[in-house]
């Protein structure tokens, strides 16, 4: 079974396991997000340190017999494979991940500093996302974490969401608020609207971040 299928299979049975109807329902996984933005002295984004919790149905199937010492938790090292499987999976989606100033974008590089972290109820996804190529000035750019196809939903953390570091410049993150309406009209939509999307693709349920620099 190839990487993206493996991962497609978890999401359908965790849909299972929550009891919830795999054919039809939108989103399929909830992810809570908290991302730092690395800066150079030039100003530049130079990397995404991000943070994804996954939602408590997907985190209980996923970790199902990794408990391998039976002491009722889940290391690091426990958790380690399961990891790897996360980011080779994730790259096939540039890590929904979007650095954008009107139609340049950032690329990405190969992820580093990557594990999983369990909580006793959520998982949650660290790791390090380098810009390869293009780097963009941090006060210019449209920051976005989402999924085109609305297959995963993800949502930015409550308290301190996104946050900045490195660099000479003082900055704050702005993120706008969530179109009204977007979750009410996504739920009357059949499946074939979303294979429809391509990858990349702009969405009006991407909540975009910017920043105010010093």
């Amino acid at each position: 079974m190839s990487v993206s299928h493996w991962l497609f299979a978890m999401i359908v049975a965790s849909l299972l396991f929550a009891g919830v109807d795999a054919a039809r329902a939108h989103p399929h996984v909830l992810v809570s997000v908290r991302t730092t933005a690395v800066i150079n002295d030039r100003g530049e984004i130079e990397a995404l340190k991000h943070a994804w919790k996954f939602d408590e149905a997907f985190s209980t199937f996923s970790t199902t017999g990794l408990d391998k010492n039976g002491d009722g938790k889940l290391d690091r090292e426990e958790l380690a494979d399961l990891a790897k499987v996360n980011v080779e999976s994730l790259h096939e989606y540039a890590f929904f991940s979007f650095i954008r100033k009107g139609k340049e974008q950032s690329e990405f590089g190969v992820v580093k500093d990557y594990w999983l972290s369990h909580d006793g109820k959520n998982l949650t996804l660290h790791f390090t996302l380098p810009v390869s190529k293009n780097p963009l000035r941090i006060q210019d750019v449209r920051l976005e974490v989402y999924d085109p196809t609305f297959f995963v939903a993800f949502d930015f953390e409550k308290e301190a969401p996104v946050t900045v570091e490195g660099g000479k410049l003082a900055c704050t993150a702005v993120i706008s608020a969530p179109k009204a309406g977007v979750t009410e009209r996504l739920s009357k939509l059949g499946e074939s609207f979303f294979q429809s999307l391509n990858a990349g693709a702009n969405a009006d349920w991407a909540v975009p971040v910017r920043f105010t620099c010093k």
